[in-house]
Parts: structure tokens; C-alpha cells; sequence
């Protein structure tokens, strides 16, 4: 409704979309974060009660640690984007039935500098 404050439907956020900027905020600084810091960095009308609902699930996934802080907690990703993903990537060659084939297909999807990372990779150079 138009003039309420209230946000749009349209520019409602899925869990998934709103983990992944819980966890770009966590990422850009070096510091824990408070949810009130987080709700800040995010901002786009979005309630505490939301934000620390999002970090809750983080935080039972397995994706961030909560250090205590006085009377607050302060949230710190688990582990680097870099980490995240690699786990991700790890995880679906697991679940399917022909882990080299979904490889094969990952890799004729690479971009020329990704290929060019990834040979340099595989041939012991840049670990």
C-alpha cells in the first residue's frame, strides 16, 4: 500500500537472497557485526527481528560464528567466500551420480581467465 512505510511486495527478498547479503556484509569488514550494525549495512527498510532471523539460520547452518559482546552478540562469517563456494562446488559433485561429467561441463563453461587460473592451478603453480 502506497504512503504505509510498508515495503512492496515486489521488492521482497527471498531467505536465500537475504543469507547472501547477511553474509556480503559480514565479509566486508574485518570485524564481528552486531544485527543492528548488519541491518544498517543491508538498510532497504529491512526489520531487526528479519535480520536476526536471518542470522539464526546462518548460525545453525554452520555459516557464522556468534561471539558474545556484554549483553549483545556480534556476528563473524564461518569462512571466506573463497571457502563457501569451494564447499558449495564440493557438495554438488557429491550429490550427483557422475561427478566428472558435471566437471566436464563446468569447465567448457569457464571463462578464458578462469581457465587460465585453473591450469595454473592444476599444474602446481599459485598454491
Amino acid at each position: 500500500m502506497a504512503g504505509t512505510g510498508a515495503p512492496d511486495r515486489a521488492e521482497r527478498r527471498g531467505a536465500g537472497q537475504l543469507e547472501s547479503e547477511v553474509l556480503a556484509a559480514l565479509w566486508a569488514t574485518e570485524r564481528p557485526l552486531t544485527p543492528a550494525e548488519i541491518q544498517h549495512r543491508i538498510g532497504g527498510g529491512l526489520a531487526y527481528n528479519t535480520v536476526h532471523t536471518i542470522l539464526k539460520r546462518l548460525y545453525d547452518k554452520g555459516l557464522v560464528l556468534r561471539d558474545a559482546d556484554g549483553r549483545r552478540g556480534a556476528y563473524r562469517p564461518a569462512r571466506n567466500a573463497a571457502e563457501l563456494t569451494a564447499q558449495a562446488m564440493h557438495e554438488a559433485l557429491d550429490r550427483g551420480p557422475d561427478p566428472i561429467a558435471a566437471l566436464r561441463h563446468f569447465v567448457t563453461g569457464l571463462s578464458p581467465d578462469e581457465e587460465t587460473a585453473l591450469r595454473t592451478l592444476l599444474a602446481g603453480e599459485g598454491m
